[in-house]
């Protein structure tokens, strides 16, 4: 799909990924791009930078998305593409003392914006979507939904139930010209990645938010579901299905060393 001419929705469009998704969107000539955040304040700079619109959003309320559906509908026109982008990095324990947690907050919050989020986006525009034969979504999630992240249960736990939700609806609604497509990035250099420890998502370097949006400016133009800024994942999902057992030996031994090296600090 082309990105010209079409009316944008982008979440978490504030910074990092959203940002550059947003900025790069307004260079190939969206006719509107919309900037949702949590950060309403912040949202409104990125969308006035792109001559957008902006909403504060948090996408864990499934009212919030449908307001920003509805509004941006009723001003400018269809979505022709949604993208879910908004994330957070909370739950990360580098010791991994306990994979369960010590409460529930982690996780709610987790599964609200990486899951629920991607839901509530569906429930309301593919019934539109499929009303005027088609539509785009673009789910931002993680090589960490198709690997693991060691350090954080809530976080894998939660990126692999978006990637069975995409798959999902793209199985769903591919007949109703329904495009789905996931972005998986290892590490970006995102305000999320430096608030979180040092762990095995840098390992193979941090690309820059542009980077991570021209790649997914290129998966969207080709439409291919999973779009991978770091090729080198690719391999790595190939291992862990070829050997699990040793795969998870493996990744027990990239835990093994974070405990070591926090456990120093």
């Amino acid at each position: 799909m082309k990105v010209s001419g079409k009316v944008v929705v982008v979440t978490g469009g504030a910074n990092g990924i959203g940002q550059a998704l947003c900025e790069v969107f307004h260079r190939e000539g969206a006719s509107k791009v919309i900037v949702a955040d949590l950060d309403g304040a912040r949202a409104k700079v990125v969308a006035d930078s792109v001559g957008g619109t902006s909403f504060a959003c948090d996408v864990g309320q499934e009212k919030d998305i449908f307001r920003v559906i509805d509004e941006t509908e009723k001003q400018f026109g269809p979505i022709e593409l949604f993208c879910s982008n908004a994330g957070i990095g909370g739950g990360f324990d580098p010791m991994s003392e306990n994979a369960g947690g010590a409460n529930d907050e982690p996780w709610s919050r987790s599964w609200a914006i990486h899951v629920m989020a991607h839901v509530y986006a569906a429930r309301h525009l593919v019934p539109r979507m499929k009303a005027r034969g088609g539509g785009y979504f673009l789910n931002t999630i993680s090589a960490a939904g198709l690997l693991s992240q060691v350090g954080s249960a809530a976080y894998s736990t939660t990126k692999h139930a978006a990637v069975g939700f995409a798959e999902n609806l793209a199985i769903s609604h591919k007949a109703h010209n329904i495009r789905v497509s996931i972005l998986c990035p290892q590490g970006v250099d995102t305000n999320m990645l430096r608030g979180l420890p040092n762990g095995p998502q840098s390992r193979d370097g941090n690309l820059s938010p542009m980077e991570v949006a021209e790649s997914a400016l290129e998966g969207i133009d080709r439409e291919t579901f999973l779009i991978l800024p770091h090729p080198q994942v690719i391999d790595y999902m190939r291992r862990k299905t070829a050997d699990y057992d040793r795969w998870i030996g493996g990744m027990a031994k990239i835990q093994a060393g974070m405990r070591e090296t926090f456990g120093k600090k």
